[in-house]
């Protein structure tokens, strides 16, 4: 772990760090907030997850999140969405590619070779930082937004012992029903649609065993998000959680966005739900 650059922050402390990766094949970046608690002992944490084109420097820096984490002894960790480089498969279209990551394992050309998303956090990037930083490995959520919030989701479902509890910010929550999940799975993962099923989170929660031993699911969706219709149908998400007996929390809120304006407005209450389901 490279440490890169460093600032103090609300009693604890913010740090973006670059490491190889052996998953990706490339460098790859995070941030990481400790919060003052961390100083004494194990904390228990937050996997955020981005989307579409941001980095780890989006939620950082816009979230606002890390005063009511200090508050809470979380710490948060923020990752890139894709691997990234020259020699890095990309597209020209701001959903494919470098930056468009989907947090899913590529098995065709040419992404294959790089864009292990899924592996690289699962079996990579967190037992790392655990093992590198004051993390409580037994402790740890997940949320994320829009392309994060399919991620957190899916890897939420795949990996049922490993976070506590999941929350999401307006998620794709049905990627094989939408465009940008067609666009991508289909470069990804090619035309056999049964491979798509297996990331996305409508099918994913069907499969999930008795989901009724999960943790409740928190979902904030802005109204006047201009990717509702189209890309999101938190309402498919409604429907198979029902169906399957998964306990399921939607807000629906008036005139707010896709933006990370939305995000902020309501990522305490996010942490709060976390930090109540790790204690």
């Amino acid at each position: 772990m490279k440490l890169e650059k460093q600032h103090a922050c609300q009693g604890g402390t913010i740090g973006y760090y670059s490491h190889e990766s052996q998953q990706t094949g490339t460098p790859m970046r995070f941030s990481l907030f400790l919060p003052p608690q961390a100083k004494q002992g194990d904390v228990p944490y937050v996997v955020f997850l981005s989307g579409l084109t941001c980095t780890e420097d989006n939620f950082t820096t816009k979230a606002c999140a890390y005063k009511k984490a200090a508050e809470l002894g979380l710490a948060v960790l923020a990752t890139d969405t894709s691997p990234r480089g020259d020699d890095v498969a990309d597209s020209e279209d701001y959903d494919l590619g470098q930056g468009a990551g989907f947090y899913i394992n590529a098995t065709e050309q040419p992404w294959a070779k790089h864009f292990k998303m899924e592996s690289y956090l699962i079996e990579e990037l967190i037992p790392a930082v655990e093992k590198e930083f004051p993390l409580n490995a037994a402790q740890k959520s997940i949320t994320g937004h829009s392309m994060g919030g399919h991620g957190a989701l899916t890897l939420y479902f795949k990996y049922p012992k490993m976070f506590k509890s999941c929350s999401a910010f307006s998620p794709i929550v049905a990627p094989t029903q939408v465009p940008w999940g067609h666009k991508a799975f289909t470069a990804y993962l090619g035309n056999n649609q049964t491979e798509w099923t297996k990331h996305d989170a409508c099918a994913l929660v069907n499969k999930a065993g008795d989901a009724a031993d999960n943790a409740e699911i928190l979902i904030d969706q802005g109204l006047d998000d201009q990717f509702l219709e189209e890309q999101l149908k938190p309402e498919l998400f409604e429907e198979a959680c029902k169906a399957a007996g998964q306990a399921l929390t939607v807000r629906k809120h008036e005139g707010y966005d896709h933006s990370y304006f939305f995000i902020q407005s309501f990522i305490d209450d996010h942490l709060q739900w976390h930090s109540d389901a790790l204690n």
